[in-house]
Formats: structure tokens, sequence, C-alpha cells
């Protein structure tokens, strides 16, 4: 299916959504950081500034964006949407509801829209459609789950070039940089990637720095493609070298956190129940206290148009998961013996439980020093 067919799709699917929710007009918000739910009405994908959509029931929308880049790129790439281009796009936008009428209006996520709007002495009143817009970006349709599995077999693809690009003295940036430029020939422009390199000192992944690679480190990469907007992940550890004792062992305690996290993937679960399966592992290991927020940020996450959706992996978050939900489940954390260890698959949720979408083994690899 194409990304055009797709946008369609989307688009029809939130009509009938906002009829059953009786929402004759809904706005949606979106940044350069997060624009799923914006990009989910407008089939937009902003990339600077700050932008909000403002759907019809009847499938008429209307983009306000203040980067007048971004406006004349979303004239050309969105020809159904109509493009207006503001400096102040709240005000702009609260003109337009003031001239709406009285039919129910809403929002998503309506916590990040500016305060103008949000304000109670507006003329008109926002209720939250920010759970309507989550059920829709989680529950994927066919076509969205294809596009999922496309950019799953891409990220496969890619760390096999990310395995040849690591050797000793190149610097991170260079190592991201050929990834970045296999994927552009490969025809799959957007990629969100990450990148550790080093011994016990190193805490997490960053953006590529001009660290050069050493013997013995471990390098750890977090590689996300997108096809059609659709985002897939896959994390993986490697050593320059041959692996340690310790290395490998540490590595032990993950490859069964993994495995044990995505057991748990099965209709009706909560994401807490992956979560703390994943968790489990490591205090079984003695290892508790790297689950924490000190040490780890999540156990995983929803992906889709998004890189980092929703629903959070969390022993605390009780999402209940559903057929069609695509997740990366990764207990990526620190290990006291060897450093930042990170590993992980993308997996659709079924009505059978989890299927996996990565393909790469589950190993600790190993390059020619």
């Amino acid at each position: 299916m194409t990304e055009q067919t797709l946008a369609e799709e989307r688009r029809q699917r939130l009509a009938a959504a906002m009829r059953e929710a009786g929402i004759g007009h809904l706005l949606l918000y979106g940044n350069a950081w997060q624009g799923d739910y914006l990009r989910y009405g407008a089939d937009f994908g902003i990339l600077e500034g700050h932008g909000i959509a403002l759907v019809a029931a009847d499938g008429a929308t209307e983009l306000y964006l203040d980067s007048a880049v971004e406006a004349e790129r979303a004239e050309l790439e969105t020809p159904r949407v109509r493009v207006h281009f503001t400096a102040d796009i709240a005000r702009a936008v609260g003109a337009r509801l003031d001239r709406v009428g009285h039919e129910r209006l809403a929002a998503a996520p309506r916590r990040f829209l500016p305060r103008f709007l949000a304000d109670p002495a507006r003329s008109f009143a926002l209720s939250d459609a920010t759970g309507l817009l989550d059920t829709l970006l989680m529950q994927k349709s066919r076509s969205e789950v294809a596009a999922v599995r496309r950019a799953a077999q891409i990220a496969d693809e890619a760390y096999v070039e990310f395995r040849k690009a690591v050797r000793p003295g190149r610097r991170q940036y260079e190592i991201v940089a050929d990834i970045e430029a296999h994927l552009r020939h490969a025809g799959c422009p957007d990629n969100f990637m990450i990148i550790g390199s080093g011994g016990k000192d190193v805490l997490g992944m960053t953006p590529p720095s001009e660290r050069r690679v050493a013997l013995g480190d471990l390098v750890t990469t977090e590689l996300t493609p997108a096809v059609d907007g659709y985002f897939a992940q896959i994390c993986r550890t490697l050593v320059v070298g041959k692996a340690s004792e310790a290395q490998r062992r540490a590595f032990g305690v993950f490859a069964e956190a993994l495995e044990a996290g995505i057991a748990a993937v099965r209709p009706g679960a909560r994401a807490g129940d992956v979560a703390k399966a994943e968790n489990d592992v490591f205090r079984k290991h003695g290892l508790g206290e790297y689950t924490t927020s000190q040490w780890t940020r999540v156990r995983g996450h929803g992906m889709g148009l998004f890189v980092d959706s929703k629903p959070h992996i969390l022993e605390d978050v009780n999402t209940v998961l559903q057929p069609g939900m695509t997740l990366i489940v990764h207990p990526n954390t620190y290990h006291p013996d060897a450093g930042y260890i990170v590993l992980g698959d993308a997996v659709l949720v079924t009505e059978r439980g989890a299927e996996v979408l990565c393909r790469m083994p589950r190993q600790l690899f190993e390059v020619a020093a």
C-alpha cells in the first residue's frame, strides 16, 4: 500500500471515530519531536516549529504552521489539506474556532495545546480526545502493520551494515554516517539512531560523537528506520574483538530478560506485565537496582508514526495489549560488570501472542579487531 493510500485509510478511520464520539471538529497538535497525532490527521510529518491541524468530521482538514519553510513544504506534500502560515498559530486557530458554532470540539493531545486555546475564557471548550487518538495510533490496521514489518526488515539489514562499519579507530559519527548512507540508498530517508561505545564508564546511548571505537569496547545502538512514516526498531550490542567472560555473562541476563518479556506479550496482558517479566529476571540475578529509573527509562514502548509511542513498557502502565499493536521490547540498562547493554526486538501483538518482527540473532556479536 502506498503512503497516500495509508493516509486516506487513516482519514477514514479518524472520521468514523469522530462521528462515533460525536466530535464535530478535532484539533491535533504536533512539533518537531513528536508529530504522530498531527500526522495521523493531516498526513504531514513536521520537521520544525509547531503545527495544529483542524479536522472536521467530514474529513476536511486545515493545517496551521508557524514555519514558512514547513508551510511551503506542506503545500506541496498535502494537496488535500488547506495550509495556513502564521507566526501565532494559537490565535489563528482560536479565531477559526470562534466561527465553528456550538458543535462538540476536542483536541489531542490536549495537554500540549498552547494555553491560549485551553483558556476557559475562550468562546469554545475543547474536550480531551487524546485517548481516542491513542487507540487509533496503537491498534493498527493490516496495512499499517505491513509498513512496520517492512521497516523491521530494513532495520535487520541496516544492523548487518552496522556490524561492518564498526572498526577500531573509527569515530561514532562515521559509523552512523555509513548507516544513513545505506538507508538512503535503500530508499529509506527517515531513521532515528543513537549509539554508545566504551566499557563500564558508559551509562547509555546518545547521538553520535567524535569518540573513536577501541579494542574491547561494547558498541550499542538503537536503530529505527521508517517506511511510509511507520517506525520499527532493533537494539543490539557488539564487542570489538573477543568478548570477555564478564561481558558474556552479563549479556546472558539481557537475553533471558528479553525472552521473558516477549513471552508476556499477549492480548489482555498489561504493558506493565511485560515490564515485570523483564525486571523479574534482573531481580533473580540480584540486579533489581538496575531496573529503576536511576538506570533505565523504559523496558520498551510502542512503535508506529512516532519512534517512542504508547504504550510505554513500565510496571505501572496498565494499558491492555490488543492485537494490532506493534512494540519494541528491550530490557536496556546498565550492568555493573560490563557497562550499558542493549537488546531488543520489534514485535506484533497477535491473537496468539507475540510475533517477533526482527530476524537478527540475539547474540553478543564480535567484530574483528
